[in-house]
């Protein structure tokens, strides 16, 4: 018995469903295209019942087409209708469904599908422009299938984006054809003029074509989104001799990236002190004034700069990056180098060295910050003095400030003249709990759920983050802010939805509020204290931020607080910032040794412009 005998009644059976079924069932494929698309990160059960009832919509409606099959098709589209519809009830009934599985099913259907359509292409019997649209088609089907199976890290995001725009194209398609059928029906069956015959082989064409052309672009466009920008190398190594003290000096080696020209540099490892109080290692820069033969030979005063946020992931360390300085927010290193002073800049434990990284975890980024500096003084060519005044930015601003209130306890031979914490996230808790509600700012809460679900056993990805967001959650912490798919981490907080949230449940209760509450900035600091805020910071509120000095305040720390109109979170530590000049200057009279001319707390707001 021939395979033509045995499909041909199953495929009349396709025609017995009433018109205005499959009109109905290719509307609820756009629409839940649509879902999909619009909204990809929804919980894993909820997404099992999208993806799983597409498929099964899907087998439907290639089932319905059955009386459009030729028989020499007949038996491979049966064979479509028949999988999509077994792999759809598989997903639907399947209680331990994975996202990692509904990519491969849905990546894996894909491409059997889009394999057909290219065989398919060369039948006899084919019209040129079937041959061309069977083809084109299929191509397409295949390169998102490769796409859906091989990106690195977002599968939910293509898995349901993917589907979600193969089902709208499929439920398009077909009442398209609908719509078609039912014209030549009503002009009694009569065939279509020549003319309108050749433009519709001819649209059918482009459009194929057209969708062939989108998916070389997507697959075109991804490939250098899968790179990091950064390589780990050999120097981050811990060597098997490791000093078991913290604040010792393992190697140094010079270096020129970017470095200005009146300075030279040194790449640091170094020991530290790590979350667990074992001796951990860091890496850092060390950069100091060139030298003018007969000058001046003091010691160098320096500058301990703490970075701001570049990311989570190993290769994000500053030193990693092409702007080195500059990455991490130190975006006036020239001038303090024609200023005289040195900088030492740490990388904190995690980037670069082994992790994980303490991301806005006080203790072990203070010890960071101040064993660099100890460290980079056992460099004979640096000669750098003990005078140093701490600065930092953002998440490198709370770590100046736990550094300023440790440093004469933990490092007792350095000599802190002050600490400049600039926009600093002094209080992680406010931070997490505000930041995740930003577009942008889901990358950052992506950078601190990771860091404390790696660090703190009890701050569990379960307990807080949403189902569907998960996989696009430790996607984005293992992206760097420079990296070239950063753009993707964009592209998936926007595609959460409007209320863009990866939290399931509140970040500030619980095991994850506590531990939030545990790392908020000390109240008292050893040094005299600078802390500046932009006034139109979206990223730590200046709100917030008031609110974190006005406790200082009340336990009797003096603080010099300045609030800068109109600026946001990183503007405020641009060269053209009104903060910069006051910056150099309060420094100036740090090092300088001048008296603090404010002796309790004083709040001063420097209007735009």
């Amino acid at each position: 018995m021939s395979l033509a005998r045995i499909t041909r009644p199953i495929a009349r059976l396709g025609t017995r469903i009433p018109p205005w079924l499959r009109i109905l069932l290719d509307a609820v494929a756009i629409v839940l295209g649509g879902v999909l698309l619009i909204r990809p990160t929804t919980a894993l059960d909820v997404l099992a019942l999208l993806l799983g009832g597409g498929m099964v919509l899907t087998g439907i409606l290639e089932f319905a087409r059955g009386g459009t099959w030729g028989d020499e098709r007949r038996w491979w589209r049966l064979a479509v209708a028949v999988v999509w519809l077994a792999v759809g009830a598989f997903v639907l009934l399947w209680p331990g469904l994975t996202v990692r599985l509904a990519a491969v099913l849905v990546g894996g259907l894909l491409l059997f599908d889009g394999a057909l359509g290219v065989v398919g292409a060369f039948r006899r019997g084919r019209t040129w422009d079937a041959r061309i649209s069977d083809a084109a088609f299929g191509a397409s089907g295949l390169i998102f299938g490769v796409l859906a199976l091989t990106w690195p890290d977002i599968t939910l995001l293509v898995v349901a984006v993917v589907f979600g725009a193969w089902l709208i194209m499929l439920g398009v398609a077909n009442l398209w054809t609908l719509l078609r059928a039912r014209r030549r029906s009503r002009a009694g069956g009569e065939a279509a003029p020549a003319r309108r015959g050749a433009l519709r082989r001819w649209t059918r064409t482009v459009v194929a074509l057209g969708a062939v052309v989108l998916a070389v672009a997507t697959a075109l466009v991804s490939a250098p989104l899968r790179e990091g920008s950064t390589v780990v190398d050999e120097f981050y190594a811990a060597p098997r001799d490791t000093p078991d003290e913290p604040g010792r000096l393992i190697r140094a080696e010079p270096f020129t990236r970017d470095i200005p020209a009146n300075a030279q540099a040194w790449r640091i490892l170094y020991t530290t002190t790590g979350v667990d109080g074992e001796v951990r290692v860091a890496s850092g820069l060390v950069v100091v004034p060139l030298r003018e033969e007969g000058g001046d030979t003091a010691p160098w005063p320096v500058i301990d700069w703490n970075h701001g946020t570049t990311g989570f992931a190993q290769h994000c360390a500053p030193t990693l990056q092409e702007r080195p300085l500059w990455s991490g927010a130190m975006y006036v290193a020239r001038r303090v180098v024609a200023e005289g002073w040195a900088i030492v800049a740490t990388d904190y434990v995690g980037l670069g060295t082994e992790g994980p990284h303490p991301y806005l975890i006080g203790e072990p980024s203070a010890h960071a910050s101040l064993d660099a500096v100890v460290a980079a003084r056992q460099l004979p060519e640096a000669e750098l003095s003990m005078s140093t005044v701490i600065w930092g930015h953002s998440q490198g601003g709370g770590a100046a400030l736990w550094a300023g209130s440790m440093a004469r306890q933990y490092a007792a031979d350095l000599w802190v003249r002050g600490v400049a914490a600039l926009a600093p996230a002094s209080d992680p808790l406010a931070l997490v709990d505000r930041v995740s509600n930003v577009t942008a700012g889901s990358i950052f809460a992506s950078f601190a759920f990771e860091s404390f679900s790696e660090i703190y056993p009890d701050v569990r990805y379960r307990d807080y983050i949403r189902p569907g967001a998960e996989p696009v959650v430790r996607a984005m912490a293992q992206r760097c802010l420079s990296d070239p798919s950063t753009i993707v981490s964009v592209v998936a907080a926007v595609s959460m939805g409007a209320d863009l949230d990866i939290f399931s449940t509140d970040p500030t209760t619980g095991t994850l509020g506590a531990r939030l509450k545990d790392n908020t900035a000390p109240l008292r600091v050893s040094a005299p204290l600078l802390i500046a805020q932009g006034g139109a910071d979206s990223v730590v509120l200046p709100a917030t931020q008031s609110a974190f000095v006005e406790r200082m305040c009340d336990a009797g720390q003096a603080v010099d607080y300045r609030v800068y109109e109109g600026f946001q979170h990183a503007a405020v530590v641009e060269g053209y910032s009104p903060l910069i000049p006051e910056l150099f200057e309060w420094t100036r009279a740090r090092f300088a040794g001048e008296p603090v001319a404010i002796a309790s707390c004083t709040s001063t707001t420097i209007p735009a412009g």
